[in-house]
């Protein structure tokens, strides 16, 4: 039995000036904005490829009504609980268990292309692995995932959020905890023109070169 599965998205509402700031110092706020958008709505049809359950974890919750508005009343959302990232990702890992769910991982929205199959391995990996991680180029980490019988609530506790040292303390605190990791292929967010210019590079031959987010770089002056 390898458990009912369940894909935590976790998103910001995507208003101009308070996403992807780093982005947005260099190619302005609105730009940044719509840039973001367009990373949900490509993450979305991932999702849906991949055919796993899953709930948008949005934050935050005075935008709910806008974001329905924006995405649709089809999908299953639940309002983010908690003052930090990481009170909130561990508040979205209880509340998934409590409802029944036996293996869960969280995504974030900073990596557009990341493919349905990693997604797959990912559960597939937590058949026969306690924890399943994936480690991003900025030390931090792109999703982690546990079963509900090996959830460790403090890997989220004293994390240096926002820095390069996200993935390395987080996994000194999985050693610690002896449990059996498995790790994934690292990948990358996108938090820097250079990351786009990145991205550009490795999706020119590929699936991804049709999405939406590449249909908007395509337009951007900064790009060509």
């Amino acid at each position: 039995m390898t458990g009912i599965p369940l894909i935590l998205l976790f998103v910001k509402y995507p208003e101009p000036g308070y996403i992807k700031t780093r982005l947005a110092s260099c190619i302005g706020a609105d730009e940044a904005g719509e840039l973001y958008r367009a990373f949900i709505l490509d993450i979305l049809s991932t999702l849906k490829i991949a055919g796993f359950p899953f709930r948008i974890c949005f934050y935050p919750e005075a935008k709910r009504a806008l974001l329905l508005d924006w995405l649709g009343e089809e999908h299953h959302y639940v309002s983010q609980r908690g003052e930090s990232l990481g009170e909130r990702m561990k508040n979205g890992f209880v509340d998934a268990f409590a409802d029944g769910n036996e293996r869960v991982i969280i995504i974030g929205s900073d990596s557009p292309d990341l493919p349905p199959s990693i997604l797959r391995e990912a559960f597939d990996g937590l058949s026969i692995h306690d924890v399943v991680i994936g480690p991003s180029r900025d030390g931090g980490y792109y999703l982690i995932g546990f079963k509900k019988d090996t959830f460790l609530p403090s890997i989220f506790d004293n994390i240096p959020w926002s820095t390069p040292s996200v993935f390395s303390a987080t996994m000194a605190i999985l050693h610690n905890s002896a449990l059996d990791v498995y790790m994934l292929t690292e990948w990358n967010d996108i938090d820097t023109v250079d990351d786009i210019k990145q991205l550009i590079l490795r999706s020119s031959p590929g699936p991804f070169a049709r999405s939406k987010t590449m249909g908007l770089l395509s337009k951007m002056s900064l790009m060509k």
